[in-house]
Order: structure tokens, then sequence, then C-alpha cells
């Protein structure tokens, strides 16, 4: 269902939570594959990915370039970028799974994470305070990963490598309207 992919980039401190943050998804069969692409890295981001049982592809230059020829080389049909340190809250593959179930196999829509509450334990209320902030507001933010199905990646263009920030770029262009902020939340741990 999911190829996710992360940029590297001597990563192999902050690779190791994200990619275990993974293992619930990939259990359940929600996650297929995980894709680095790489930018050259020389420390041992390579055997964490190998270890990992991540598909490894090394190609220095731009970032936008890089996650678009890992997309393009994807299998499943949703993507799932994230950036190294990002970890997902436990509840998040129930949580895409819904994501997937009511967007359907049309793909039309994105979805990111919300941001996390450092150290508070939240009511449904204060639950509810966030996503609806969130909604409001709307910060699109590449620290929060995004799922986007192929088609739609590949009709945007995918990642720009001539982009300043060819994530956030893309955010931009699915647009707020396209994306759906998830219950459960991302924290980036550097």
């Amino acid at each position: 269902m999911l190829s996710v992919v992360i940029p590297t980039s001597e990563s192999e401190r902050t690779l190791v939570r994200t990619l275990a943050c993974l293992v619930p998804g990939a259990t359940e069969g929600l996650v297929s594959e995980v894709i680095l692409a790489d930018a050259g890295s020389s420390d041992e981001t390579a055997a964490v990915a190998d270890v990992a049982g991540c598909r490894f592809m090394p190609m220095p230059g731009p970032l936008g370039e890089r996650l678009k020829a890992a997309a393009a080389s994807a299998r499943a049909p949703w993507l799932m970028f994230l950036r190294p340190g990002v970890v997902l809250d436990s509840a998040w593959p129930r949580d895409v799974e819904d994501f997937l179930a009511r967007t359907g196999s049309d793909g039309m829509q994105a979805a990111t994470f919300r941001p996390a509450t450092p150290g508070s334990r939240r009511s449904m209320l204060g639950d509810a305070l966030v996503l609806a902030f969130a909604a409001l507001f709307r910060r699109l933010d590449p620290d929060r990963g995004l799922i986007v199905h192929k088609r739609l990646y590949m009709q945007l263009g995918g990642h720009r490598a001539d982009a300043g920030d060819p994530e956030r770029d893309l955010l931009r262009r699915i647009g707020h309207a396209r994306i759906t902020v998830l219950r459960c939340a991302a924290s980036l741990i550097t």
C-alpha cells in the first residue's frame, strides 16, 4: 500500500528512530517498502538501510531530484515522505489505513500528520482543539510528513529540483484543500 521515501544525508543516528516507528506499519502490511534517497552519506546510513531491509539509492544531487527519482521507482500506489528523525505516534498505521479507506482509489487527497505537543497527555477535547487549530491555520510543514497517491504526485510533477525547498513547494502545489491533517502526531527528533 505505502512506499515510504526518506531523503538521507549523513542520517545514521536520526534514521534509526524513524525506521523503528515504521515497524508496526510493516508488520500490518501497510508499508511495502522503504526507499532511502541518499545524498552520498559517508557515515553508516547505508549499513542502517541494509540491516533494516530498506532500498538504498545513493544519488548525489539536489533534494528534489533525489525525491522524485525515489518516488518514480516506488512500487506501491501511495507514497509517504518522511524526513530522517521524524517519529510517528504508535497509532499511525490505523490513522493512515482509515485515511486510505476514506480517500479510495481516486487518490486526489493527501494527508499529513499533526504536530506533536511535547510532554503532554491531552484529553479528547484537547485533541479536537489541536486538530481544529491545524485545520484552520494549516501550516504545511515537511517535518510532519506527507502521504500522497503516486498518481497525484506525478500529475503535479513531483518534487522540483529547482525549487528552493522542494518539500514545501510540493505541499504548496498540492494545496490546503486537498490535505487532510491526521489525528496521529509526528515529532522531529534531532
